[in-house]
């Protein structure tokens, strides 16, 4: 029988280790407004579908941070609002070890990369629930969307992803 090879064992007093956690995620508010129920049904042009998404971090504790991913999907055809979902998605990390200049792109890019796969089956759900076809999310590059703002604040435009 072969042997697994294991890690060797970190010293849990290394402070400058890098560590990242996931100690809970959660939905924070969840809204679903049906306006146009039931004589929306009957419609038979497919909605414009618009998506908004928005972020924010706050330090809840030392090393300790809520991140908060919302989606707002709105469908209307012509003028008339068929539905509109809001799901903020929540998600409290530990992380420990991130030099203070590089824990911005950690917050910004990979705990709502952690929170997505979840506001998108909520999404999914909720419009489901509303008497609609799910409205499934494309993936988001929120490594790009940062990299955008990044520019947008310093006022150039921001260098396209490199694609391996």
């Amino acid at each position: 029988m072969a042997e697994l090879a294991t890690p060797p064992a970190q010293d849990a007093g290394d402070q400058n280790a890098v560590q990242f956690g996931i100690d809970r995620i959660y939905v924070k508010d969840l809204s679903l407004e049906n306006p146009g129920a039931p004589s929306s049904f009957q419609l038979t042009e497919p909605p414009q579908v618009e998506v908004g998404l928005r972020t924010r971090t706050e330090q809840v504790a030392p090393d300790v941070y809520e991140s908060v991913l919302t989606i707002t999907v709105t469908a209307k055809t012509g003028d008339k609002t068929l539905f509109l979902v809001e799901a903020a998605q929540a998600g409290i990390f530990s992380i420990r070890g991130v030099p203070a200049d590089r824990l911005q792109p950690v917050i910004a890019v990979h705990c709502p990369a952690i929170l997505f796969p979840y506001v998108r089956e909520t999404i999914a759900d909720a419009t489901m629930r509303a008497g609609y076809p799910p409205v499934h999310l494309a993936p988001i590059n929120f490594e790009a969307l940062y990299a955008q703002q990044l520019g947008q604040m310093q006022g150039q435009p921001a260098a396209a992803p490199a694609i391996n």
